[in-house]
């Protein structure tokens, strides 16, 4: 006697025959495991300064080369990834509980519909980037009297980050809860009284997981992509606190001379969307039963 395979199994069986989403998942990873280790094995520091070795080139010791001041670009692209990815991750968190949230209370609760989406429709309207610019100009200067420099602007990036970033979430999720408070399990939960708080989390949530964790992985590259812009507009972390927009942003004035400053952090920022992205299209088809079944 078999024993069923598990639904994971089969989720894994179509994620392992998309081979971009398996490349993409194989390139991230790397990525993430070289910014999370290599500044610890590595021997120089981000932070270390070399006027007699500056503007250097591609050498044995310095694989990326020297800015300016004679700092490793090598460990301040890993350094720079360890601040982009944990910005990116911790405002995708943000985002996604705010998303879910607002979309499951409007697809479930009709009275709340209409004032959440009004509510997400006005988020839509406005625009990105000069909303994101007014929030650090008004909570910079705040955060980083309670916090100090390095952690208020941490603080205040992920939350400008995840606060103007769940909409698409938010409309994703009520779609699908719209569809599935209608079918039979759910009603005949509500039928015998279960309470709508139960229903929704033991039953309305399990079932929303795909477009959930396809928002997440899409949200990554939006909040990595975001905070690069704010640090290459010069609105992110300081100048001595390294993130791969902030590495952009030095290396615009020295693009002509040394355009291998601009494109080492430029590079790495495209890599982890396209992987992300690819990631994300391997995970909506994996999660879809309609495709799972093919």
């Amino acid at each position: 006697m078999t024993r069923a395979r598990s639904q994971w199994w089969d989720v894994w069986d179509q994620f392992s025959s998309h081979k971009g989403a398996l490349a993409g998942a194989a390139v991230f990873l790397a990525i993430v495991l070289m910014v999370v280790i290599g500044p610890m094995i590595w021997p120089l520091d981000p932070t270390e300064t070399d006027i007699r070795s500056r503007n250097q080139g591609i050498s044995l010791v310095h694989p990326l080369g020297t800015d300016q001041l004679g700092r490793d670009i090598f460990a301040r692209v890993m350094q720079g990834g360890r601040i982009s990815l944990a910005v990116g991750l911790t405002a995708m968190a943000l985002s996604l509980v705010l998303g879910t949230l607002i979309g499951v209370m409007a697809g479930y609760f009709r009275r709340l519909d209409g004032p959440l989406m009004r509510f997400t429709d006005l988020f839509l309207a406005l625009p990105l980037l000069p909303l994101l610019l007014v929030m650090v100009l008004l909570f910079r200067e705040p955060l980083t009297a309670a916090f100090g420099i390095e952690t208020g602007i941490f603080i205040l990036i992920v939350s400008a980050i995840g606060i103007t970033s769940w909409m698409q979430t938010a409309r994703i999720v009520r779609g699908d809860v719209l569809a599935l408070k209608e079918r039979e399990f759910v009603l005949a939960a509500r039928a015998t009284g279960t309470p709508s708080r139960r229903i929704v989390t033991r039953h309305v949530l399990p079932n929303i997981l795909s477009p959930i964790m396809v928002s997440a992985t899409l949200g990554i590259a939006t909040a990595i992509i975001t905070e690069s812009a704010l640090s290459f507009l010069g609105l992110g972390f300081p100048p001595d606190f390294p993130t791969w927009g902030r590495l952009l942003n030095d290396g615009v004035s020295y693009l002509e001379l040394y355009p291998g400053r601009a494109f080492w952090p430029g590079l790495a920022i495209s890599l982890v969307v396209l992987s992300i992205n690819y990631v994300g299209d391997g995970l909506r088809d994996a999660l879809d039963p309609r495709i799972r079944g093919r």
